[in-house]
């Protein structure tokens, strides 16, 4: 499909490879109208990106994508509408960066410990400053000759059960969604994929989301069709998104690609509309 929408964008304030103006200019180019950056707890970018928006033509609603943990399953949510400014999630945001520099250092250190000789300082220099992830410590193992690939790099010694894992510090869904929504934002389950049983993804609704990522990469049609029925059953609203990082994984041709229509999300302003 030919998206106008796309809700589901990253960039160097997170794990993506473009800045804020390299995003919404390659997003103008690829047809979007509307967009949102979804960095992982961070919202650095929104200063300067809606008022490139404004310069393109190219409406960039306030997104961000935290982690949270319900039976040890993390899952992905995602916010958008919020107040970006918004004093407690600022300061919300800021714990949660802590905790994944806290994190990569751990992963760090068992990699060290491996005898993979990788520095933080690397990791750090390789994050920009900003919210530091995974994704940046493969980086550095493929740079430094430890890795041929990304996903080699998750497959052998990062990714979930594998040697250098570690586990990020536990966030409820309930919490999740309530900071979002309090910041007057509305949460939505991210790529859920095949990875939620039904009773999961009933406690997932239950915890206060107002809806599902329907449309994503992962989503075959079949699960398209399977979340858009949930969605339904449930009174909830969908979203979709590339879940573009830049090309770091392989993804250069979703842009503009995967995505929504302008209609819905225009039924995601009505969700926030006065009763």
């Amino acid at each position: 499909m030919n998206a106008k929408a796309d809700l589901h964008l990253h960039t160097t304030y997170s794990d993506g490879a473009l800045s804020p103006y390299e995003l919404v200019k390659k997003a103008k180019a690829a047809g979007l109208e509307i967009i949102s950056i979804t960095d992982h707890d961070s919202v650095g970018a929104f200063d300067e990106a809606i008022e490139i928006g404004k310069e393109f033509d190219v409406e960039v609603i306030p997104g961000v994508e935290l982690s949270a943990t319900l039976d040890d399953l993390e899952v992905h949510i995602l916010g958008y509408f919020f107040d970006y400014q918004d004093k407690t999630l600022l300061e919300s945001l800021a714990v949660f960066r802590e905790k994944r520099l806290r994190r990569a250092e751990r992963i760090v250190d068992k990699l060290n410990r491996m005898n993979i000789p990788i520095k933080i300082e690397s990791v750090l220099a390789n994050a920009a400053g900003n919210s530091v992830g995974r994704p940046h410590i493969a980086s550095v193992l493929v740079s430094e000759g430890h890795a041929e690939s990304f996903h080699q790099a998750f497959n052998k010694y990062i990714g979930n059960g594998r040697p250098a894992y570690e586990r990020k510090e536990e966030f409820s869904p309930e919490d999740t969604a309530r900071l979002i929504s309090e910041a007057g934002g509305l949460s939505f389950l991210a790529h859920p994929g095949r990875a939620i049983s039904e009773l999961l993804l009933e406690r997932l609704i239950r915890s206060g989301l107002d809806g599902i990522e329907v449309t994503h990469p992962s989503h075959t049609p079949e699960l398209v069709r399977y979340y858009r029925g949930i969605v339904n059953e449930y009174f909830l609203i969908e979203c979709g998104g590339s879940d573009f990082h830049g090309g770091l994984k392989g993804d250069e041709h979703l842009l503009g690609r995967i995505g929504i229509s302008s209609e819905t999300v225009d039924i995601m302003r009505r969700r926030l509309l006065p009763n």
